[in-house]
């Protein structure tokens, strides 16, 4: 499991330029894969909203944008830079996202009371936890009893798309994130995450040992990315 310290510093390292290196190296995917997120949240109806992981807050800029003005959107995360990256753009944004609001929290421990949350988002957050059974078990606990769950998260590949997957993530990733980021080392550690990742079925069986029930999965461009639903 990665190290919490080693992952901060990686973030902190990055926070500035992480958004950049996520749409040039996705292709743009990211922003239609947040697309997806969002609108199974929209669906769901959900009072208020966590956001964990929530990096420079993008999932919870989406979630306001899309959601009705009534649902308060909390993002959290441990790394203190890219929430200030989440800070500036709501700043910058000139009063539109009033009702998101960002705080430091990790995911191992929430700072937030039992069933206090009507639904949880995690994208692309969840392989960076150091237990992944913990944080599944934590953000099974803030939420309200049917609560919903939505894990956006990289996955295993259809197996005939897998050769090439690997090879952009072992030997193109890496260097368009250096010329991007000037951290390499960054996204080759991001690159084993994903790599050793479960697949759709084993971490749906994780989900449901943590507590949720009337799991689904949608798998996305063929499989590199998917996104799974839980109730509390």
């Amino acid at each position: 499991m990665p190290d919490p310290n080693a992952v901060n510093s990686m973030f902190s390292r990055i926070a500035g330029r992480y958004d950049l290196a996520n749409h040039a190296l996705s292709g743009g995917l990211d922003l239609w894969w947040r697309k997806r997120l969002v609108w199974a949240v929209g669906r769901a109806k959900p009072a208020d909203m966590l956001d964990l992981a929530t990096g420079s807050g993008d999932v919870a800029f989406a979630l306001a944008r899309a959601l009705p003005r009534g649902v308060a959107i909390l993002g959290m995360d441990f790394c203190e830079p890219m929430l200030d990256q989440a800070k500036l753009k709501r700043q910058r944004a000139a009063g539109r996202y009033e009702r998101v609001h960002f705080q430091v929290g990790d995911g191992m421990a929430l700072p937030l009371p039992d069933a206090s949350v009507d639904g949880v988002t995690i994208a692309f957050g969840l392989r960076n936890m150091s237990d992944r059974a913990v944080a599944l078990r934590e953000m099974r606990r803030v939420l309200r009893k049917g609560g919903r769950l939505w894990v956006l998260e990289f996955s295993q590949p259809h197996p005939w798309f897998k050769p090439f997957y690997l090879f952009y993530l072992r030997h193109i990733l890496p260097r368009l994130a250096a010329l991007i980021t000037g951290d390499k080392g960054a996204y080759e550690y991001l690159n084993r995450t994903i790599e050793s990742f479960p697949d759709r079925p084993r971490l749906a069986a994780e989900i449901g040992a943590a507590g949720f029930s009337s799991i689904s999965v949608r798998a996305l461009s063929f499989g590199i990315v998917a996104l799974h639903e839980g109730i509390a």
